[in-house]
């Protein structure tokens, strides 16, 4: 298959018309898919059903210390559960926070208290720098750039490579400029073009130089055991202890939930940093709340018990999940491969693929398969203010529609990424 590019002004006007055929054939089907969000499907879902049962009428809810976990007690979260997170996150109990059911209110509610208060031992809060800016590695999730730029950062996109982002640009920035207060990192199995970061680059963002005292790193850990192939289980350094290493533990505040191991919307969610922001985190927090919800935590320390337990409920995840990132990848290497319109990564985890296409197409393919039945995110939603510089990347979310459906969906994007390449090629 000759690439586009070299295809002759004849050759792709009989390419397009050819094309545009069968995306009107695609219209006519009237397909109503959504692939917006990397939401679980009911089948995912199912597979913890079992944590209906493990507590109920008639089951004690008394925690392993004894706290009645329907009562206020255990402010920190009770210790069965913390079990879990400090196995996942390699951190000590005293470490660690249980919260509610969404990592991103933790965020959320960290950079405000940053915002407002300061966190780190002697920091002052960041209101008073108004001016304050944040690294922001692209292409990344959308949610952690809305909160920055809720909290009025100006924010610094930093291109991603096979290692995590470059940590050339990012030692630079971070070194010469005292407003850039922190950079978002989804370490393992990236949001959304699946990198795992190198023990370099931990090992760098721990012990780099930053004109800020007060630089935070927020270490979005949400794909700690999202692993589509258990076999080749990915490993990356533990950020907290290369920051004590490095002399500079208040360095990170770490996160994660069970929102896509459990039931989305209905997990348990926690932060980990050092003992010293902890208290710091700890006073702001009794005041905004008495506890989180023990009785959610009593549940899933019943059900998945240890570490063990949630690397074996993984598995069947796992399983659910290959054949439909599978069914995306093929259809990229049969129809896309080797044409020159469009580069992807083969992520060996995580929720998403991420898709570039020829600069100046993404926006048109999206709008392109929405109109044909096929919701895709928006383009441009991977970097910060909705606004990628090339309008090229496109995250793709495979978990909640069905093999049958995918393969559906991705027939039209792929349709899609070449009619608009044709089109962008017949332009220049």
């Amino acid at each position: 298959m000759a690439r586009y590019s070299e295809l002759s002004r004849q050759e792709l006007e009989t390419l397009r018309t050819e094309l545009t055929e069968r995306y009107e054939q695609f219209k006519r089907r009237g397909l109503k898919l959504d692939m917006s969000r990397g939401k679980p499907s009911s089948d995912q879902l199912d597979l913890a059903n079992g944590l209906f049962d493990v507590v109920n009428s008639k089951t004690s809810c008394l925690s392993a210390d004894g706290t009645d976990c329907r009562n206020y007690g255990d402010f920190t979260g009770i210790p069965d559960c913390k079990v879990i997170f400090c196995e996942m996150l390699g951190v000590a109990p005293e470490e660690l926070f249980i919260c509610g059911n969404s990592s991103l209110t933790m965020m959320y509610d960290a950079i405000g208290k940053m915002v407002l208060h300061g966190v780190r031992p002697g920091a002052e809060p960041w209101w008073k720098t108004p001016e304050r800016k944040f690294l922001c590695p692209v292409p990344g999730y959308d949610r952690h750039f809305a909160i920055t730029q809720r909290y009025n950062f100006e924010m610094i996109p930093v291109e991603m490579d096979e290692n995590g982002p470059d940590m050339d640009v990012v030692e630079r920035l971070a070194a010469s400029d005292p407003t850039i207060k922190g950079i978002w990192c989804v370490p393992k199995y990236s949001n959304p073009n699946g990198v795992t970061y190198s023990d370099e680059t931990v090992r760098r963002l721990a012990r780099m130089k930053t004109a800020a005292s007060d630089f935070m790193i927020m270490w979005d850990n949400a794909y700690a055991v999202h692993d589509l192939h258990p076999e080749e289980r990915q490993q990356i350094l533990n950020i907290l202890e290369e920051c004590k290493a490095a002399g500079d533990p208040d360095r990170v505040m770490m996160f994660a939930s069970t929102s896509k191991i459990s039931h989305a919307g209905a997990g348990v969610a926690a932060f980990a940093c050092s003992t010293a922001v902890m208290e710091n985190m700890k006073n702001l927090l009794t005041i905004q709340t008495i506890s989180f919800d023990k009785v959610n935590m009593l549940r899933h320390a019943r059900y998945f018990k240890n570490l063990d337990g949630v690397l074996a409920h993984m598995e069947k995840l796992a399983a659910e999940l290959r054949p439909k990132f599978q069914t995306v990848l093929d259809a990229f290497n049969n129809e896309l491969a080797g044409k020159g319109i469009a580069e992807w990564i083969e992520p060996k985890g995580g929720y998403f693929i991420s898709l570039n296409v020829l600069d100046g197409c993404a926006k048109k393919v999206v709008q392109m398969c929405k109109d044909a039945g096929v919701v895709l995110t928006s383009a441009g939603a991977t970097y910060p203010y909705g606004k990628d510089p090339r309008d090229r990347n496109i995250r793709v979310a495979p978990s909640y529609p069905t093999v049958s459906e995918l393969q559906q969906a991705v027939e039209l994007l792929c349709l899609c990424v070449e009619l608009a390449g044709v089109e962008k090629l017949l332009e220049q």
